[in-house]
C-alpha cells in the first residue's frame, strides 16, 4: 500500500487535541486550542463561527497547508505530521479540492483549461479524451456550458465560483475544503452555489468541510462545528442528513 492509500474505517477528517500557536515576534498566538472533532465520509459539515475563532486555521491543517504545533491531523486515514513533502503533495493533489473566496482562477485561461488544470500536473495525467469527458461532464453539472470558452474577466462572481467548484472536483477528491465560499457573492448566488455543492454532496458522496460564517451554509449542513476563540463551543450531528 503507498504511503497516501486510503485506509478504510477512519473518519474522513480527525483532529485530536489539536493546537496551532504563531510566533508574532515576542507574541504568541494560539489560533487553534486542544480541538477535538471528526468528520465522517459523506458529511456536509460547516466550520462556523466569528472572525478570529480560528475555522481557516483548522482548513489550513485539514489541506495540509500549515502543521499542528501538537496534537494529530488526521486526513484520509493519514496522520498528516507523519507523511514526507512529496506522500504530503500526493495526498493534497489526490484527495483534496480546495474551493477559495477569491476563486483563484488563472486569467489567460478558458473555463475548460481552468477545470482541466490540476488534471495535468499529476505524474500520469489521464488521456486527452478522458479529460474533455469528465471536464465536459462537470462544465454541464454547474450549469457552464454556453460559457466554456470564456475566459474568467468575461465571467460574473458567481459563474467564476462554478468554476472554482468544478475545478476542485475534477480530480475526484474524496474531501473539498471550502473557505469562506459565498463571501464575495450576493445573497441569491451564494444559495445557489451552496445548493450546487450539496447536490453535488449527495451525488457523488463527495465529504465537504466548509469555514463560514454564512448562516445558509449553516443550516443547510448536516454537520455544525460552532467555535470560539480557538475552540469547539459545539459539535452538533444531524441524525438523517438533509
Amino acid at each position: 500500500m503507498s504511503s497516501t492509500e486510503h485506509k478504510t474505517g477512519s473518519p474522513a477528517v480527525r483532529l485530536k487535541e489539536a493546537w496551532k500557536i504563531y510566533d508574532l515576534g515576542r507574541t504568541k498566538v494560539e489560533a487553534v486550542k486542544g480541538v477535538n472533532i471528526a468528520i465522517q465520509e459523506g458529511d456536509f459539515a460547516s466550520i462556523a463561527g466569528p472572525s478570529g475563532s480560528g475555522k481557516s486555521t483548522i482548513l489550513n491543517l485539514i489541506g495540509c497547508i500549515d502543521v499542528a504545533t501538537s496534537g494529530i491531523v488526521e486526513v484520509a486515514g493519514h496522520e498528516t505530521s507523519g507523511l514526507s513533502d512529496r506522500d504530503i503533495t500526493r495526498l493534497r493533489h489526490e484527495t483534496i479540492g480546495f474551493i477559495f473566496q477569491s476563486f483563484n482562477l488563472i486569467p489567460v485561461l478558458n473555463v475548460y483549461e481552468n477545470i482541466e488544470f490540476p488534471l495535468l500536473l499529476g505524474k500520469k495525467p489521464p488521456s486527452k479524451a478522458e479529460r474533455r469527458e469528465y471536464v465536459d461532464y462537470l462544465i454541464e453539472a454547474v450549469g457552464l456550458t454556453d460559457w466554456r470558452t470564456h475566459r474568467s474577466n468575461e465571467l460574473s462572481g458567481g459563474q467564476r465560483q462554478r468554476v472554482a467548484v468544478a475545478r476542485a472536483l475534477v480530480t475526484r477528491p474524496r474531501i473539498v475544503l471550502a473557505d469562506e465560499p459565498t463571501a464575495n457573492l450576493d445573497s441569491k448566488t451564494g444559495a445557489s452555489i451552496i445548493e450546487l455543492m450539496k447536490r453535488i454532496n449527495q451525488e457523488l458522496a463527495t465529504t465537504f468541510v466548509f469555514s463560514t460564517h454564512d448562516p445558509t451554509i449553516v443550516d443547510i449542513a448536516d454537520h455544525v462545528i460552532r467555535l470560539h476563540d480557538g475552540q469547539v463551543a459545539e459539535d452538533t450531528k444531524s441524525a438523517v442528513s438533509v
